[in-house]
């Protein structure tokens, strides 16, 4: 692991407490190697039978929690190969979360968005600074994907608004439909994580990993399924063009030049009769 990656994952284990804080200036955006490394840390620690919960925060300095993959990094890569990857770091990380063998909190301050969205809806407990908000900018970024992530937060209807037209919502407005256990002042919200971990920890170790798997496996939305679905619409979203432009036009700092609904008349979207085939979650890997 280089030294900038050391920067960026930051983790910690104390009084059966793992720690795990995101740290990669100015705003938490991370890189390839950023979500890799967080997985990996993630897995790591949720394995070790000395650690029966799990914090995940990031450095109360910065901007935000977590707000996405490094679309410069994106952009800068003709070869898409980038594209693929972060995919795949993306995919390991929310599973990594949810799959987790110890229950994973949440801690989110300032802006929290796509994956970031992503990375605290796979938690099983979240608290959140007074100052955070959340949001889910991929429309405006040409990819799709964080739907199923952000369907544990807001209802349906709520979720097809922000979704549609890129709008953010409060923790407190979370707190009110009961997707945010706590919301308190950002200089208080690592102090009421740890009070939940606290009393987490304090119980049979045993216990607390097998009804974490078990919560998981009664869930009534396959999680990891649904988000791989998803990604299948980004992929093919790539494929027509607009993807490109809509990261490049946001790296430029400039509005998107994108093509009109004549040039788009002949693009086969889907059958009307039922919906075109997608490929099964195998297909996709």
């Amino acid at each position: 692991m280089s030294g900038t990656l050391r920067a960026v994952i930051q983790s910690s284990v104390r009084d059966h407490i793992a720690e795990v804080i995101i740290d990669n200036p100015p705003v938490n955006a991370l890189p390839v190697a950023g979500f890799r490394e967080l997985a990996t840390t993630i897995r790591k620690l949720g394995s070790d039978p000395d650690v029966h919960v799990m914090i995940i925060g990031a450095n109360p300095k910065l901007r935000g929690f977590q707000v996405g993959v490094d679309i410069k990094e994106l952009a800068a890569d003709s070869t898409k190969k980038s594209l693929l990857e972060v995919s795949k770091g993306c995919w390991d990380t929310f599973a990594a979360i949810y799959d987790c063998e110890v229950p994973v909190i949440a801690a989110v301050h300032g802006y929290c968005l796509g994956s970031g969205v992503s990375i605290a809806g796979n938690a099983d407990i979240v608290v959140a600074a007074d100052d955070a908000q959340f949001g889910v900018p991929e429309v405006d970024r040409g990819a799709l994907g964080v739907g199923t992530h952000l369907a544990r937060f807001v209802p349906q209807h709520k979720l097809r608004m922000m979704f549609f037209a890129g709008q953010m919502v409060s923790a407190a407005e979370l707190l009110s439909y009961g997707t945010v256990e706590r919301v308190v002042p950002r200089a208080e919200l690592m102090d009421a994580a740890r009070e939940i971990a606290q009393t987490i920890a304090a119980k049979s170790p045993l216990v607390i990993r097998r009804a974490k798997e078990s919560l998981n496996v009664i869930e009534p939305v396959d999680v990891k399924r649904a988000y791989r679905f998803e990604q299948g619409f980004t992929y093919e979203l790539q494929l027509w063009g607009d993807s490109d432009e809509l990261r490049q036009a946001f790296v430029d700092k400039r509005d998107a030049d994108l093509r009109s609904n004549e040039e788009l008349s002949g693009a086969v979207v889907g059958d009307r009769d039922g919906g075109a085939e997608r490929p099964e979650e195998e297909e996709l890997k």
